[in-house]
This record gives C-alpha cells, structure tokens and sequence, in this order.
C-alpha cells in the first residue's frame, strides 16, 4: 500500500475526469437483450420494459450521470428511469416491504451480507452477466441471484486542514483515545451497509480472539463517547466533516479519493494498521417481471470490463472483476489493501446480534 504521502501525490497529480466518469450502453435498445444463463430468469426473449427503477446506495452524482448517459443510449428509456438513493439497509428495507408489489428492478450496491439476506428471502432474481465469468466465484451467489461489481476497504478519513496524516489515528483503536472526545463524526450506523459493516468489524475482531464480543463493545463505548453527531445521510457526514464540526469519520476508501477531487474537499484518509474490512459490493435485479429486461440489459453493461475498467480509472473503484493490465489506471497496478482477515460465515451470524447491542445499548450513551 502506498504512503498516504504517495498517495496526496497522486490525487494531486491525477485529473478527474468528471465528464465521462460513468458511461453506460447496452443492450435494451432495439435488439432485445439474450436469454438468461440462469434458469430461473425464464427461457423467453424478453420484451424491452416500459420503465426501470433502480434502489442505490451510490453517490447521487455518479447516479445521475450513469442515467443520463443510459438514457442517451436508450431512447426508448428517456424519462423513464427513476432512482431511489438511499442507505443499503434503507433499500433492503423497502424490497421487503414491496414484495407484493416490487416497485423497482434493479438493486445498485449493498454489502455481500445484504444481497445473501435478499437472496434467502426470494427479493431477486437470477441472472447472469454476460462477463460474470470474469468475477470469482467467491464474489457471487452460486445460483445468480447476486454479483460483486466492486470491492471496498474501509478506512479512517480524516479532514487535511485540521490534521495530518502522522497526526490522525492510525487504526481502530485510536478512534476510542480521550483526544478525539467530540472530534469524531460518523454516518448513522444501522441505516447503512458500510457502517453496520466497520463496526461489526471491530466487534469481529475481539470475538475473533476469545469468543466473546465485549472487548469490541467496550472500544465501540469509547468511540460513541467521542463522536460528535450521528450524520443522517452520507452528504450530512461529509458536510460536517468539511466543516469541522467533526475532524474524523470512518468510511470508504473510494470516496476517500474521490471527493477531494471532485468536491474539493480536505480530506485525507489512512489505512488502519489493524486492516481494513474490505466490503464486497454487490449489484441484482429485483424480482419484478415489468422491469427484467432493462434490468438484466442495466447490469450486462455495468459489468463489461471496459466500463470497469473506466469506473477504476475515473472513479478509483476496485472492481470484483480481473481487469486486463493494460486497462488498468495507473494508481492500480502497484495497489494493494491491507486486508482485516475475517470469516464472513460467522461474521453473518453475529452481526445483526452485534449490530442490534450497539443499537440499544451504546449509541448516544457516552
């Protein structure tokens, strides 16, 4: 992994290309997208949909530029698509409640523990890409109802005019240090995937050494003693962030690239020396047969490895799919992730238990 020295060196070397950061084409045009692989999905050429919705979790930017660019490309689709931008539990929350009645087609982002809860309880339908070859089978459901389109370390961010990188923390634990009392911001937790995932990971952690989760709960005490506010949204951590009104937060890495770039903020982030829970991010189409064809067209064209390979580039995502080394952005062909080991088989087990304790028993009791 490179300094974050190398890294403020990078940022501010490389352009971000915000025209074209996200293009989408595909196949839901005037020819009618393929059969599925799957059996599941049906064995009739499908009919363009009438409309798409999708549920996502992704910046409101980059959504709004891959409708456009869809729209674009699809005329028969211009002003039909609609896009619901919310937290991933947000999103897995509405499915379940418009099971009778699936309102969208096509579920952007969530975290692998997310998507294997809306697989067991029949929300998606199965589908295979037309590249879901090239993503390891590890980073997909065995029977197509879900598949990683990125992968996402997590990180502590910190703000670039108020600290540096020596003197922001270096891992979990520093967060939980009486300097940071009322420094400290975070993104609402159970709403949100990625943070339901950091602080289950350090629950993980001392569960990992002992059996027992209260080491990890009594670090997630001090950390609530220390944290300002509790974001509503993501654009509300942010803003807070910049503002000061906390000087550090946990989150993403590839927000922690992109946004001082694109929004010009003063971020900075490190990565903890512990290791960094490293999200699988997932993409599926929701079980609704009104809006499958623009679905399973939407997703083809998500992951094509061109088009990754353009996110990676212009977007910093690290994509779940092997992206040929010639296509490869700079900033990714020496990249590596300081990876927290986890078994996600007993990390699933435990973190709706874990995630449900810090809920009744630690947030808001510093």
């Amino acid at each position: 992994m490179k300094t974050n020295t190398t890294k403020r060196r990078l940022l501010t070397l490389t352009t971000f290309a915000a025209a074209g950061a996200l293009m989408l084409s595909g196949c839901a045009g005037d020819v009618a997208p393929e059969k599925s692989k799957t059996p599941e999905a049906g064995t009739e050429t499908l009919q363009p949909s009438e409309s798409l919705t999708i549920y996502t979790g992704r910046d409101k930017d980059e959504v709004a530029w891959v409708v456009s660019e869809f729209e674009k490309e699809f005329p028969e689709y211009a002003g039909k698509v609609t896009t619901v931008i919310a937290g991933a539990q947000d999103n897995l929350d509405r499915m379940r409640a418009e099971s009778g009645n699936p309102q969208a087609g096509f579920l952007w982002g969530g975290t692998q523990q997310q998507f294997e809860q809306a697989a067991d309880e029949g929300l998606l339908a199965a589908y295979t890409p037309k590249n879901g070859d090239a993503v390891a089978d590890k980073y997909k459901d065995p029977n197509g109802q879900w598949i990683a389109e990125m992968l996402l370390p997590e990180v502590i961010i910190y703000n670039s005019d108020l600290l540096t990188a020596e003197t922001a923390p270096q891992d979990w634990s520093d967060l939980g240090d009486p300097e940071w009392k009322d420094k400290i911001v975070i993104r609402d937790v159970m709403p949100s995937g990625t943070m339901r995932t950091i602080y289950a990971a350090i629950v993980y952690s001392a569960f990992a050494e002992d059996g027992s989760p209260d080491a990890g709960y009594d670090l997630l005490k001090k950390i609530d003693a220390n944290t300002v506010s509790y974001a509503a949204t993501p654009d509300d951590m942010y803003t807070q962030l910049d503002q000061g009104t906390g000087q550090v937060t946990v989150w993403n890495m590839q927000d922690a690239l992109i946004q001082p770039l694109k929004n010009n903020r003063p971020w900075g982030y490190i990565m903890p020396k512990s290791g960094a829970p490293v999200l699988v991010d997932g993409v599926g189409i929701i079980k609704n047969d009104k809006q499958q064809a623009a679905a399973q067209s939407f997703m083809d064209f998500l992951m094509e490895p061109k088009m990754q390979a353009k996110l990676a580039a212009d977007y910093y995502q690290i994509s779940a799919m092997d992206i040929p080394e010639a296509d490869q952005p700079e900033w990714m062909k020496d990249f590596k992730i300081n990876e927290q080991k986890i078994d996600w088989a007993v990390f699933a087990d435990h973190q709706d238990e874990w995630m449900t304790y810090w809920a009744d028993n630690i947030k808001d009791k510093g």
